[in-house]
Parts: structure tokens; sequence; C-alpha cells
């Protein structure tokens, strides 16, 4: 099989190299048919240089798009190059090129997705946020498949030509999570295995403020909510705004029996009504979006 490793790199000069020559190293130890990608992401530096130096190709993105825009590239890229499976894995040393047989094993046994797991294997350092955001989105996955995921964001997996030509990323947020929803939905096979992640040797460009990382993360778990569970996310709004209606409505109610009627409270009554009418509207709006889904 043909394989196609790729690295998305943005100012990665210092690093890169040493990637490469990790993966060129395994890769020829396991005497593997492969040729390496990087895509830079409209870098400052020399990336793209010591990448060539490295032997890989290098395509270069005109400005910064990011890692969403980035993984599509070279999905695109990958499939152009006629790779059988690819190998995604990032710049950083952070994940181990040593572990890709790791990976490329279960390919081999029959796997179509194979997601390497900080949370299985061992966790060098990880910031407080960056630990409790990858756990909470884990489980937002686990519990829209319907299947254990302990790392849904991990940015070390391999995965056949056929999820790469089936499986479209359309998410400018949550390419990681969008891969394994649509995986388990068309009913590829998936595996997580054990993976060492080291500590980043310099400051992370991606979770430079931690409280700016944790409201990103919350925003792109309610999105996933919105997109792949509509009945439940709707239908949660739609109850509880309807449930304020219902407790108002109680209340109206109570004053039409021991108080002074509710003639006093006629705009009252009618925020009411008001509030009812969203709150059934939008429990409606969940129920044709998950059938519009379907």
């Amino acid at each position: 099989m043909k394989i196609i490793a790729t690295i998305p790199a943005f100012n990665e000069e210092k690093t890169i190299g040493a990637v490469l020559n990790e993966i060129n190293k395994v890769m020829k130890d396991n005497r593997y048919d492969y040729k390496i990608l990087v895509v830079d992401d409209g870098s400052k530096d020399k990336t793209a240089e010591m990448a060539k130096k490295s032997g890989a190709i290098v395509y270069s993105h005109p400005k910064n798009y990011g890692l969403a825009e980035t993984f599509k590239t070279e999905i695109k890229k990958s499939l152009e190059l006629k790779a059988d499976v690819i190998v995604h894995i990032d710049a950083d040393m952070q994940y181990q090129p040593k572990e890709i047989p790791e990976l490329l094993k279960e390919i081999e046994n029959g796997y179509d997705l194979v997601l390497g797991s900080r949370f299985k294997g061992k966790i060098e350092s990880m910031p407080i946020m960056k630990r409790i955001g990858n756990k909470a989105f884990s489980r937002v996955i686990s519990n829209i498949t319907g299947i254990n995921i302990s790392d849904a964001q991990t940015g070390f997996r391999a995965f056949t030509r056929y999820v790469a030509e089936n499986i479209e990323i359309i998410s400018d947020h949550t390419y990681t999570q969008e891969q394994i929803i649509k995986a388990v939905r068309q009913k590829y096979r998936i595996k997580e295995v054990p993976v060492y992640f080291a500590k980043r040797k310099d400051k992370s460009r991606l979770i430079s403020n931690p409280f700016s990382y944790a409201i990103r993360a919350w925003i792109s778990i309610i999105r996933i909510y919105r997109d792949y569970k509509p009945l439940k996310f709707f239908g949660i709004i739609g109850a509880l705004v309807f449930l304020t209606g219902f407790i108002l409505g109680l209340y109206l109610v109570y004053v039409q029996i021991f108080g002074e009627g509710v003639n006093r409270h006629l705009g009252l009554m009618m925020l009411d009504i008001l509030i009812l009418s969203i709150g059934l509207q939008v429990i409606i709006f969940g129920f044709i979006a998950d059938m519009l889904k379907k």
C-alpha cells in the first residue's frame, strides 16, 4: 500500500526537520512505500524551505487559514498523490513518528480509521484547560456516536483512501471530531491505539490564552450538538423556554383563582403566550432538523 504521511505546519522551522528525519527513518526501516507531504499554512519563517531540504513534498497556502482548512488540503493533495493510506501527524514533535507503524498495523488488520489516543497512552505534559477541553470533546463525541472515544481531538491518526474520498470535511472548527462522527455513521471500522504525547518545547500557538481556548472549545461543542444532535439541542432549549412559560402560566392561574384576577395582568398573560409559543416552535424545529438530517 502507498502511504502518504501528511504534516500541517505553521512556523515550525525549529522542529519540522527533526520530524521529517524521524518519519523517514521509521518508514524506511519498515520498508513502507511512502511519501511525505507538508502543507505549509502561510508560515512566515523557513518552514517550507526546511521541509523541502528534508525531501518532503511541500504545498504552501498563500496565508494562514487554520488547521481545518489545512487538513482539507492534506486530504486533497494526498489523494492526488494516489495514497492508499494517509497518516496525519503534527509538526511539533509532541507525537512520536516511531509509533506510526502501530497505527498502520491496525489499518492492515482491516480498520479504516485509527486514532492515536493520548489518554490511553502516556501524556508527558498537557495544560489543564486543554486536558479538560479534550476530555469534554471526547465525551460529547462518544455520546453522539454511541462508541467510546477517549481522544477525539488527537492530531495523530491514520485512515484509508476510502475514508478520505467518502467523508467530506466541511467544518472550519471541529474537523477532527467531524471525521470521527461521519466515519461512524458511514459504518467504517474505527480503533484507538495508545500513543506517547511529549511536552512541547516552545509555547503553543493554539492555546496562548487558556480562557480563550476554553470559550472556543465550548462554542465548538455547542456547534457539534447543533449539527449532529439537533433534536436534543433544540429540544432542550425549547423545553426550558416552554417550562418558563408553564411556570408563569401557573402563577397567572393562581392569580385568577386566589388574587385579583388576570385582568390587571394582561401584558404578563400575552408575554406568557409568546413564551409558550416560542418554546413549542423551537421543539418542533428540533424535530424538523432531525428529520432533515437523516
